[in-house]
């Protein structure tokens, strides 16, 4: 006959998951280290990349950027007042130490600092890509809501037809083709807009042209990305309940639907703020904006390098921010986002 065992003092607990314990206590903390930990590595190899566009540029860049005339003492004059005469791993150091330090060189053109040409022109840009994304998000939330109230069930089918063709059609739409075209309609056809900023000052109507060709194409993707979110949440078991309480239908969509919508609306329209910066360097050559694109691509016409390298270094930093600041967000506003990916 067996003898039973004594009792414990202290029952065995049940077998948990390997995940650290201080990562089980603090998923946040965890996270968060995660996604610094990626930004950084990126913007490691952001530097590195703009470190080395000029050295896989065939021929020499600064005969490029000061001419097949220039006489070889000016050359060998501004090569080595870049630096360029140097080896490689100190003109990276050096380079390195000049991005943390403020210091992105000095233009092969003008002989002005970079740093000061990108603090004089990142104002507009920023300026216009946030006036754009408050458009996209102001337009595309409820015109998504609105095109799945209309298109829930078998009632809407022409509706949704209609809806999907012609954000379809609107989301793919390069953003200079639309420029170009709100140029011939609204300023050279009607006269109401004015196109380009040759004076300096931008003034509020200098803006609707150049926001409405930046937000038309992300506010019609994210507004069919909305219709689809806001089908699903009015579909389900607790809307339904909503809706046998009778409750008004501005209740019924501001107060039930609309929470349930904001997280993958707040998600996807922050990373649209990358193609809204990206997609302002055509845009802004279109209508002579004074902002980063425009700068950008004067610079590479006259093979500016140092300029070039500022701005591209700028825009890509501007994006890993943007996404690092979507993540940190996603992950304060949805807990279950923070939990570690296999």
């Amino acid at each position: 006959m067996a003898v039973p065992s004594p009792p414990l003092d202290h029952p065995v607990p049940p077998p948990t998951e390997a995940a650290p314990a201080r990562e089980r206590r603090h998923p946040w903390v965890a996270y968060l280290a995660r996604r610094l930990l990626r930004f950084v590595l990126s913007m490691a190899l952001l530097i590195t990349a703009t470190f080395g566009m000029v050295h896989v540029i065939p021929g020499d860049p600064v005969r490029a950027a000061l001419g097949v005339t220039a006489s070889p003492e000016l050359v060998a004059a501004r090569t080595h007042e870049l630096g360029l005469d140097l080896p490689v791993w100190q003109q990276y150091a050096r380079y390195v130490a000049g991005v943390f330090g403020g210091d992105l060189g000095s233009s092969m053109v003008s002989g002005l600092p970079v740093a000061q040409t990108i603090a004089d022109r990142l104002p507009y840009t920023v300026m216009l890509a946030l006036v754009a994304f408050a458009v996209v998000m102001i337009t595309a939330v409820p015109l998504g809501m609105a095109a799945a109230a209309w298109t829930r069930g078998s009632r809407g089918r022409a509706a949704e037809l209609l809806f999907t063709g012609a954000s379809g059609l609107l989301a793919v739409v390069p953003e200079f083709l639309l420029a170009v075209a709100m140029i011939v309609v609204f300023a050279v056809t009607w006269e109401l807009l004015p196109v380009a900023n040759v004076s300096g000052s931008v003034t509020p109507s200098y803006y609707v042209l150049p926001t409405l060709a930046l937000a038309v194409g992300p506010a019609a993707a994210l507004a069919r990305i909305v219709r689809v979110e806001a089908l699903a949440v009015l579909s389900s078991d607790y809307m339904r309940t909503a809706r046998a309480k009778r409750l008004p239908a501005r209740l019924l969509y501001l107060r039930h639907a609309l929470p349930n919508l904001l997280t993958g609306a707040l998600t996807i329209g922050g990373l649209l703020i990358s193609g809204l910066v990206a997609g302002s360097v055509l845009v802004e050559n279109v209508f002579v904006w004074p902002g980063l694109g425009s700068a950008l691509v004067d610079a590479i016409k006259a093979k500016d390098f140092p300029v070039v390298q500022g701005v591209v270094l700028v825009y890509g930093s501007a994006v890993l921010l943007v996404n690092l600041a979507v993540d940190v967000a996603l992950g304060r506003l949805d807990p279950r986002s923070t939990i570690k990916e296999d």
